[in-house]
């Protein structure tokens, strides 16, 4: 059965919500809201992005750890500031079978309280830091707002957290730097834009000096936030007791960051590079990045079925993931479910293929067809190679230049930000004096959210406050997020 989807850019939510069920990424039917289920393919995808995560965590030093889901009241309570951030959201396990429990365990809403009672206990020295610590992990949130699958859900069930721990609050400010770049690295390696912000101080994370947001907009002008990055210099530390014999034989309490990213890093892949005819996966993190599709006519059935396996067998040994598609449904099915879901590039082999000595390559970005000689293998090995190194430039590069062009802009009028805000332009840039009050004031009359200062952004400063009147110190970017 076919599906007409929605207009990705004039209904991105429906499309959206159409996409995850028909291409099957997740079942979201589960009786608990705001708790789905994996799919097959959208689990590869899923690992995929996960193995990315991995990837640029392992190469700069992080060890990969696996810290307790269930937290003690009392060390959930142990940074107080802490808490109080999460106090609405978190999930208490009160009995153990009939027996009430002496002390109430939490599902984990985050690590830092069940992480750092470790930290605690392996640090003595500054010999024994850096601690540069991962983990991929569900966390649990009771969410109250509308849940939408991958973007706001009750259980989160890929989330990425990193801990470090340091001896200076300069090495600490170093990390800060390198997760930046591990970062940049992650979500340049999916072709997913991002603006880079400071935090406003009645925004930041709670317990932390200062917090950075990656953030992304979606076709529907909304921005999702996509990664963040927390400065906790000694705050956790001196809650948790983790102090050390310094260099000079002094004591001081260990400096420390930490930085997560969600499922939304997948929900970014899905929106940022789909269209009204499905999902278009980077081939970095396809779960297919090859589909071979047989012709058949009848009494050809078999030369081309050969065919099929030879280059699906070629493909296979050259450590690219293919499959070949033999079920007994037309071909024009076919075509229509790889589309659906997104894989890179499917080869079509038909009589005239097989006589030609050809195969038929179709690019799922720019649907262009073109035939190639079937040997030698090692050139068609490498010229599907070169294809799936295109596609994968060229959906970064227009992600880019969408989020560029559409998506970010410069107000220097109340009037003329709240028409882009309403219009769900995207990110909106404002000068603003820096003072909290003002801020306040702003989202109130903006109707949207202060996303922070733009670390990276080069934006002329120019024009007064747009609350307050006074002189702009810096321009601020806000949005209507999800």
């Amino acid at each position: 059965m076919t599906v007409e989807l929605p207009s990705k850019e004039e209904n991105f939510s429906e499309w959206f919500s159409t996409i995850i069920d028909v291409a099957e990424i997740a079942d979201f039917r589960y009786p608990i809201k705001g708790c789905g289920i994996w799919l097959a393919y959208g689990f590869k995808l899923r690992q995929n992005v996960c193995k990315t995560m991995r990837k640029f965590h392992d190469e700069t030093g992080h060890d990969e750890m696996l810290f307790p889901m269930l937290i003690p009241e009392d060390l959930l309570r142990k940074e107080s500031d802490h808490i109080k951030g999460f106090e609405d959201e978190v999930y208490w396990i009160t009995h153990g079978g009939l027996s009430p429990l002496d002390v109430k365990l939490a599902l984990r809403p985050t690590s830092e309280t069940v992480m750092y009672p470790m930290y605690a206990l392996w640090i003595r020295s500054h010999a024994d830091m850096p601690i540069k610590a991962y983990q991929i992990v569900s966390i649990f949130r009771y969410e109250t707002k509308a849940t939408k699958p991958l973007i706001r859900v009750r259980e989160v069930t890929t989330f990425k957290e990193a801990h470090t721990a340091h001896s200076t609050f300069e090495e600490a400010e170093e990390q800060v730097k390198e997760a930046i770049s591990v970062y940049k690295n992650i979500f340049d390696s999916l072709g997913i834009p991002y603006l880079i912000s400071r935090r406003p101080e009645w925004d930041k994370f709670a317990g932390s000096e200062y917090s950075l947001a990656f953030e992304t907009v979606v076709p529907d002008g909304r921005t999702l936030q996509i990664g963040t990055i927390h400065q906790l210099g000694q705050n956790f530390s001196k809650a948790f007791n983790m102090e050390f014999e310094t260099k000079d034989g002094g004591r001081d309490f260990a400096y420390q960051t930490c930085y997560g990213i969600s499922e939304r890093s997948v929900a970014a892949v899905i929106a940022a590079h789909g269209d009204d005819q499905g999902l278009i996966l980077p081939p970095n993190v396809a779960p297919l990045k090859v589909v071979i599709v047989p012709i058949w006519y009848k009494g050809k059935e078999e030369e081309v079925n050969e065919a099929c396996e030879k280059v699906y067998n070629i493909l296979k040994e050259s450590g690219i993931t293919v499959k070949l598609d033999d079920r007994d449904i037309t071909a024009g099915r076919k075509f229509y479910d790889w589309e659906l879901k997104g894989v890179p590039i499917r080869i079509e082999i038909g009589p005239k293929d097989v006589e030609s000595g050809v195969v038929t390559f179709v690019n799922r970005l720019t649907k262009k067809k073109e035939t190639y000689p079937l040997t030698p293998t090692e050139k068609l090995v490498d010229k599907i190679k070169e294809i799936l190194n295109e596609i994968q430039d060229d959906l970064y590069k227009n992600a880019h230049r969408k989020f560029e062009e559409k998506f970010l802009h410069k107000a220097n009028s109340l009037d003329e930000a709240q028409e882009l805000l309403e219009g769900r332009n995207g990110i909106v840039m404002v000068p603003w004096c820096g003072d909290d009050e003002c801020g306040f004031q702003l989202e109130d009359k903006l109707g949207g959210t202060i996303l922070g200062i733009p670390v990276e952004e080069k934006v002329t400063l120019e024009g007064e406050c747009l609350t307050c009147g006074r002189e702009a110190i810096t321009f601020v970017a806000t949005s209507r997020p999800y």
